[in-house]
């Protein structure tokens, strides 16, 4: 793809048709070790915070595995990474959800509400049962992806628990988490933990630009990627057509402080209005990003400097508060702009 092309006629790619991943070559190469080897835990549990590449690798552990069933072939003796040509078999079917050997646990809607479930089913994670007890592939391998573990129920975990405590042979678990430490111990311990960390600015600018279209070296990318701290989905999010007008609009309006333009912030309070956490993350982001540059470029008085920190965690826990309770924006928009407004007069 060209990269002139708009971000909004790009919809980002889901980790299971994604064939790169950046960032984490050692985990990988850990995987691939173990696998080649014949010490492949029969469980992974891959965390680390959100958006970093989780359900990627997890994605990316089943395509090799399943494209590879015997880890003693030359190919995966002479393997460097765990990638899988994406005209493969196992890719096009994994990428339309037609491998019948891997299990995709996750969140579904429910019919009656039409809205989708806060926890992953119990009906579906008993099928783990069924699904490792039929007959396997020509590789025999069986494959499950739970995304995320988190979001399973007390029964979820238990049904869950039962395929850990006495897992078939040739099965594997591959248990996506945003907190290990909060994963229940007696799923912890049956598995191998494989922490995450957050990507850097680099590899974010990357992955965003695989995943979006756009070349890395685009302004708006590198942007995305410095405002994402360390989440390639935040990055993609910050790229998505309405939220990069949205920016571009903040970023106008603080360019203009000390001045405040009220009908320009009423515009942008009743923008940020609703739910959608998206645009109210790009709108924290920005004004975060826009102030660590500001700083940085022109460094004011230890009295300045103090207030302008008071804002931005003044600024911040309210926003979070704003998230958390749904409260109405507008008053998080007017609050930063009118502080802003006046720190830079006192400058």
């Amino acid at each position: 793809m060209s990269g002139g092309q708009n971000a909004e006629d790009t919809e980002p790619k889901h980790p299971r048709e994604t064939t790169v991943l950046y960032g984490h070559e050692a985990a990988e190469r850990s995987v691939l070790e173990a696998y080649r080897s014949g010490r492949l835990a029969h469980a992974l549990l891959i965390a680390g915070p959100p958006g970093v590449g989780k359900a990627t690798l997890a994605y990316r552990i089943a395509r090799f595995v399943l494209a590879h069933p015997d880890a003693a072939a030359p190919a995966v003796q002479a393997a460097r990474s765990l990638s899988v040509a994406p005209d493969h078999g196992v890719t096009r079917r994994m990428a339309a959800r037609a491998q019948g050997d891997f299990l995709v646990l996750e969140r579904t809607v429910n019919e009656k509400t039409g809205k989708l479930r806060q926890d992953i089913a119990v009906d579906d994670v008993r099928k783990t049962v069924t699904f490792f007890g039929s007959t396997s592939g020509a590789g025999g391998w069986r494959i499950a992806l739970v995304d995320a573990v988190d979001e399973l129920n007390d029964y979820g975990a238990n049904a869950l628990l039962k395929i850990l405590e006495e897992p078939p042979q040739k099965a594997l678990l591959l248990l996506v988490s945003h907190s290990a430490a909060r994963v229940l111990p007696t799923i912890r311990s049956r598995c191998r933990v494989m922490p995450l960390r957050e990507l850097s600015a680099a590899d974010i600018a990357r992955a965003a630009a695989a995943a979006s279209g756009r070349e890395e070296n685009e302004p708006d990318v590198l942007r995305a990627a410095a405002l994402a701290e360390g989440s390639v989905s935040r990055a993609l999010a910050l790229l998505s057509g309405n939220t990069l007008e949205l920016r571009k609009q903040i970023v106008a309006l603080l360019e203009g402080l000390p001045a405040v333009d009220r009908q320009a912030l009423h515009g942008l309070g009743d923008r940020l209005y609703g739910t959608d956490p998206a645009m109210l993350h790009a709108f924290v982001d920005t004004v975060n990003g826009w102030l660590a540059e500001r700083l940085r470029a022109s460094p004011k008085e230890p009295r300045s400097l103090d207030r302008i920190a008071r804002i931005w965690h003044d600024f911040n826990q309210l926003s979070r508060d704003t998230e958390t309770f749904n409260l109405d924006r507008k008053p998080l928009v007017f609050n930063v702009f009118m502080e802003l407004a006046d720190a830079w007069r006192a400058c």
